[in-house]
């Protein structure tokens, strides 16, 4: 079974751009401040051991099956499906991530574009001599608003789609490259600021410290979670990332190095973050709260506050908006490859239509707070679809794929890249993958939909 590329298909043209632009894909949002804080509540360091098991487990497997299904099929996530399945349902798998990807990034928008109006704020020194109770006001009067969160949600739509038109090598790689050791820069100064403020030791210690007695089956499942969604499993983005990376490119190696990148700046971002939370004692409260209203109260206190609210607001856009162009990608790369449709004319289609439906996600905080579906409002709605049902069942389909359907001669020749690396470990992947990744990635889907 041999699927060669079309030479004429654009991909990445460097290492390090794959590195960038995938670790770009997984590190978002909830990187910075989601991951930190269920380190801190869930045990500390003990956390972070049981996090790494699974991520070396779990998370590396599927990112690599990942991987093997959009170089092998050289194609979109449906299409790659498509060819290496041919007349057979699994292409429904790669529907499944084209739709959940469009859901993702219409919802995510939205918060995405309350970054760049705390990016303006910070600018414009709107935090100075603000009272807890005035910054938290301005954020509850901003995103329950209309035409401001409106008109940064579609700012943020535009800088997404602006990148994606260049293509994959002059658009993607390009700017990952640029963006993902700036993010890296920022996060590295907002740190060593963090670890110098008095009382941060005990921000690391919430962090860091191994707490073994918090540890429950709750707490497992959360690591299990976490392992699961910090890659950006199940959304089409490394089956469609997968398909630009060429065959010289060791895709073992890079699933490891994309993985450990993610960890890392999570983990980086819980210290840049946590010291500076506890130094002003303050509480490190979960959510949009944290980012919006709590290390606003910090920046305007820290000395240097008004330089730090810049540096770490403008590191969220960035983290966002690598994000944002990898889930954009998915949808792209299907309309120009399946629907044979420019890239231009598929960029902003798909732009629009994200906007589109994000603008019901953006007034879900505001005018349209009342209307709900099923006791969700469409925020809510679009994150529970996508989150909790079409990428975890994504992922268990993907590696049911790779484990049972593909043959083993098949994925040991991807992953080899035809005999130029040596497939180290191949048994043992394939063993997590027929039984234990199928296992594992079930219980997050019952325990994401509320059924253990």
């Amino acid at each position: 079974m041999s699927l060669s590329g079309n030479e004429s298909r654009d991909g990445f043209s460097s290492r390090f751009g794959i590195i960038c632009a995938t670790a770009g894909s997984a590190i978002g949002l909830g990187n910075i401040w989601r991951f930190p804080y269920i380190v801190g509540e869930s045990g500390g360091g003990a956390f972070l051991l049981i996090y790494l098991a699974f991520i070396l487990l779990l998370g590396i497997p599927v990112m690599l099956s990942e991987f093997t299904i959009g170089r092998r099929g050289q194609r979109n996530a449906l299409g790659s499906f498509k060819r290496l399945a041919p007349r057979k349902p699994w292409y429904l798998v790669g529907v499944m991530g084209i739709v959940a990807a469009f859901m993702i990034l219409a919802f995510y928008s939205t918060i995405a574009g309350w970054t760049l109006e705390y990016v303006s704020k910070a600018l414009t020194n709107a935090f100075a001599g603000k009272s807890p109770e005035e910054i938290n006001l301005m954020f509850v009067n901003f995103h329950t608003g209309t035409f401001w969160p409106l008109l940064w949600q579609f700012a943020f739509m535009a800088m997404t789609a602006w990148i994606i038109l260049s293509g994959v090598q002059k658009g993607i790689e390009k700017y990952a490259k640029v963006l993902m050791p700036f993010l890296v820069v920022l996060l590295v100064i907002m740190a060593l600021r963090a670890i110098t403020l008095p009382g941060s030791g005990e921000g690391l210690s919430f962090l860091f410290r191994p707490n073994f007695a918090a540890i429950d089956s709750g707490v497992v499942l959360a690591a299990l979670g976490q392992a699961f969604f910090s890659l950006s499993i199940g959304m089409g983005t490394l089956i469609t990332y997968g398909s630009y990376i060429r065959k010289e490119n060791n895709l073992g190696n890079i699933s490891v190095e994309v993985s450990l990148a993610d960890t890392l700046i999570a983990i980086l971002a819980g210290v840049a973050i946590f010291p500076a939370v506890f130094a002003f004692g303050l509480d490190p409260a979960d959510g949009p709260g944290l980012i919006f209203t709590v290390l606003p109260n910090i920046f305007q206190q820290m000395p240097g506050g008004y330089f730090f609210a810049i540096v770490f607001f403008v590191l969220l856009t960035i983290a966002a908006l690598t994000s944002s162009i990898s889930i954009l990608e998915v949808v792209v790369a299907y309309m120009t490859e399946e629907l044979k449709l420019s890239r231009r004319k598929a960029t902003i289609m798909a732009a629009m239509a994200a906007a589109f439906v994000g603008v019901f996600c953006t007034l879900s905080f505001g005018l349209l707070q009342d209307v709900t579906i099923s006791g969700l409002h469409v925020f809510g709605l679009l994150d529970f679809t996508a989150s909790n049902l079409l990428l975890p069942l994504g992922g268990l389909l993907i590696v049911l794929f790779v484990g049972w359907y593909l043959s083993s001669s098949v994925v040991r020749d991807e992953i080899s890249s035809g005999g130029m690396f040596k497939a180290r470990f191949f048994a043992v992947l394939m063993f997590v993958l027929k039984f234990i990744a199928p296992v594992a990635i079930a219980i997050v889907l019952f325990d994401s939909l509320g059924i253990i």
